[in-house]
């Protein structure tokens, strides 16, 4: 961002940052901010551009128009129509957050708020811990359904975020051009809290998907660190709160009616129902919210276990139930091609740390996390989720090359 460049490209520009921070503690805020962007920059001139998966969005999207026009039900899938502005975001921000420079601080604004957020977690830890106590109920119990949530509403919402504010500041740190221990001490103590909000947020599906990107990230970086993951795991389990340790248990042993595993199978079962009848347009967008019941196989016994039966669980059974095998593919299709473009963009990166190196490898890391944990819960249609998850494929896609050679271009 420079002086010299158009007054409303630059509020556009400072509007953006806004809206793609602000999202950690709002999202009534970051939408407005959004729209406002978008004028700026519709009114400014400039081209507005798409970076090279907008064939696959773009026909995702038609999926789920078709998909709505044939549901039983169209009323309930209004709201993922109106979700499409959020997307928007992806061209937004591909189209003003053009330097490495700004690109760097605006992860780094992630992991600054993201840490504020995290201390904020850590309070709520300790007074819900308060509450089962003047309760006299066993923490364990209690905290599964009464998780903290942050600057949310919800504690899968702040896991997300906290996650992926978590997986940007780490690739910053381990693959960034800064080296100075003296200016990177203040990035290393927010990892450290938003690491420990994850802890104490004890979503497991955040624990696994964060794991698994955060693998990602130490393998590109030194192989042989990947060799104490295994001791760390057994350090933050064992010496936290006895509750992380059970929750961690859990995914063995899990509690009836306490821990979600049962229901989850349940949620996946009557998914899978729902494809096999419908597979080509399924039932319409948010259409399970709504036809649950009718699909539940019959040899599952009632009442269901207790747990949210509003969706799926799962980004992929969600998808294709709701909108048809195709359109999950298309969606699919859109990941890997991502995954295949920053992995590719990385191959021809020189030797060393470098900005786009960090932010192509912790946007990698966030698709790979996104994929991870939607395998557990529906977490892109979650807008909060979603649109973080678009803020880093668009910054990744600014590594790759200049959107000038590399965009579509809009107007």
């Amino acid at each position: 961002m420079t002086p010299s460049q158009p007054v409303l490209f630059r509020a556009a520009f400072y509007i953006a940052f806004g809206a793609a921070v602000s999202i950690l503690l709002s999202i009534a805020v970051s939408q407005i901010l959004l729209g406002l962007a978008l004028a700026a920059l519709l009114f400014s001139g400039a081209k507005l551009r798409l970076p090279p998966i907008w064939l696959p969005l773009v026909l995702f999207m038609a999926g789920t128009l078709i998909a709505l026009a044939l549901a039983d039900h169209p009323a309930a899938g209004l709201p993922q129509i109106k979700k499409f502005y959020v997307f928007l975001m992806l061209p937004v921000v591909y189209s003003t957050i053009r330097d490495r420079v700004s690109v760097r601080w605006l992860f780094l604004s992630w992991g600054a708020v993201g840490a504020g957020t995290a201390v904020w977690g850590v309070v709520q830890f300790v007074h819900k811990m308060g509450q089962a106590r003047t309760l006299g109920k066993n923490f364990y119990e209690y905290y599964t359904s009464e998780r903290i949530t942050g600057a949310m509403s919800h504690w899968m919402t702040f896991g997300g975020e906290e996650m992926f504010a978590l997986l940007m500041l780490a690739a910053y740190l381990l693959f960034g051009a800064e080296r100075s221990f003296r200016r990177l001490w203040p990035w290393f103590l927010c990892a450290g809290l938003l690491l420990a909000a994850l802890v104490l947020g004890e979503t497991r599906s955040i624990w696994l998907a964060t794991l698994a990107a955060g693998l990602y990230l130490i393998w590109a970086w030194k192989r042989w660190v990947v060799g104490l993951i295994p001791a760390l795991l057994a350090l933050a389990v064992f010496a936290g709160p006895p509750s992380v340790k059970d929750r961690a248990f859990s995914f063995f042993k899990p509690r009836k009616e306490i821990d979600s595993n049962e229901f989850r199978l349940v949620t996946w079962r009557t998914g899978l129902r729902m494809i096999e009848k419908h597979p080509w347009f399924g039932i319409g967008p948010d259409g399970p919210s709504v036809e649950f019941n009718d699909y539940v196989p019959a040899d599952i016994a009632r009442p269901l276990p207790a747990g949210f039966y509003g969706h799926l669980h799962n980004i992929y059974l969600q998808y294709a139930a709701d909108r048809g095998i195709p359109t999950m593919l298309l969606m699919v299709w859109l990941l890997l091609k991502v995954l295949f473009d920053f992995w590719r963009a990385l191959r021809k990166l020189p030797p060393g740390p470098a900005d786009e190196r960090f932010v192509l490898r912790g946007a990698t890391a966030v698709v790979i996390a996104t994929m991870v944990a939607g395998f557990f819960e529906y977490n892109l249609g979650d807008s909060e989720v979603l649109t973080m998850f678009l803020v880093a494929i668009a910054c990744g896609y600014t590594a790759v090359a200049p959107p000038e050679r590399n965009g579509a271009a809009v107007g």
